[in-house]
């Protein structure tokens, strides 16, 4: 599903028009995303849990060449599936 047909999904069940759901649906992901930012953990309960995990440096390879390469430590957005989202799609 893309993020268009998330607002037309959006709009046809909460009965809005579209330009409100747009509206809501980037509202929304703003909010996560600046959340995420500031560290937080954004835990929506039948849905499952956004957070930020730490990603150590390790080392790698180039492939062209095959030269070991040093690849610093990151920071990656996690999604972890709540437990009645698990059993909707197990269903």
């Amino acid at each position: 599903m893309t993020r268009a047909e998330l607002i037309v999904n959006v709009a046809d069940k909460a009965g809005i028009d579209r330009k409100t759901s747009e509206r809501a649906v980037a509202a929304t992901f703003e909010t996560i995303k600046e959340a995420l930012i500031q560290g937080d953990k954004v835990q929506v309960l039948g849905f499952g849990t956004f957070e930020v995990r730490d990603r150590a440096a390790r080392k790698g390879r180039n492939p062209r060449t095959g030269e070991e390469i040093e690849i610093e430590s990151s920071k990656l957005p996690s999604f972890k599936a709540g437990k009645s989202l698990k059993e909707a799609c197990n269903s």
